[in-house]
């Protein structure tokens, strides 16, 4: 049975401040808090949801927000950064938005043929916004204090830093349905299902490099859309019979998940 991922799912990353984190979020990226829920490994924690209007497979930015903790520390074995898709013509928007809210942000740069912009939120957690015309599972909020032509569209890809590329390279093409799009800068993108927005996920093996800690401003774990139950077990199977060590399924009441950690530490959840 081939077995696959269908994309980005959602990316839950650790925040500082939890009104900080809210304020960014929605008053100025212009996301809906979909859900305020808590962490269910630590029920003293929120876990607050991000989305579009609707809570669409593809645009859930979530976080737990743990004031308490040092800041993250990049390096190999996380995720290094999350982008967002927007419409083509609106970074010139979004630059502007975010300078009249006092955000610093870096020059709009091509990658692989996109225009991104990168910055920082509050807690030092690297985003950037990528102009794409791809089509996405997307609807506008309409209490967004962001006009709908310039919403966020949902997550754009993911970034990791790597030690060493092939492992985790074999883990991605031979298991879990992505293949090799093209590579620029050290940076190889894989996608599945022919990539596009949303299913794009970019490696850069960087042998030398510290390895990274949690800590807020940083990805916790980078969650894939499978379609049902039967392909998540499917899966798992697969991951265990090639020496990964993913969880059982988890119930977590309103979806069912297992993680794992793929070769280079990076926790992935299906």
């Amino acid at each position: 049975m081939t077995t696959s991922v269908h994309g980005i799912h959602h990316v839950t990353c650790i925040a500082g401040d939890a009104q900080e984190n809210l304020d960014f979020y929605v008053a100025l990226l212009g996301m809906r808090l979909v859900k305020k829920s808590v962490n269910q490994d630590d029920p003293g924690t929120y876990h607050l949801f991000y989305a579009d209007r609707v809570g669409n497979p593809g645009t859930d930015f979530t976080f737990f927000p743990w004031p308490q903790m040092e800041p993250g520390r990049l390096g190999i074995g996380l995720t290094v950064e999350t982008s967002f898709a927007v419409p083509l013509g609106s970074l010139a928007y979004w630059q502007d938005r975010l300078k009249q809210h006092g955000v610093e942000h870096g020059a709009p740069e091509s990658r692989f043929g996109e225009t991104t912009l990168p910055f920082h939120d509050p807690h030092g957690l690297q985003v950037a916004l990528v102009e794409t015309a791809d089509e996405r599972q997307f609807v506008a909020w309409e209490n967004s204090p962001v006009s709908s032509e310039h919403q966020l569209r949902g997550m754009h890809a993911v970034r990791l830093w790597e030690r060493q590329l092939s492992p985790t390279d074999t883990v991605l093409t031979e298991l879990m349905g992505f293949a090799l799009l093209g590579t620029e800068d050290g940076w190889h993108r894989y996608g599945v299902e022919g990539g596009g927005s949303g299913k794009l996920i970019e490696l850069k093996e960087l042998p030398e490099e510290r390895r990274g800690q949690w800590g807020t401003g940083s990805v916790h774990h980078v969650a894939w859309r499978v379609n049902d139950v039967d392909e998540q077990v499917a899966l798992r199977e697969r991951l265990l019979s090639a020496g990964l060590r993913p969880t059982h399924q988890i119930d977590r009441f309103w979806f069912k998940s297992v993680y794992y950690k793929e070769p280079g530490g990076v926790l992935f959840e299906l």
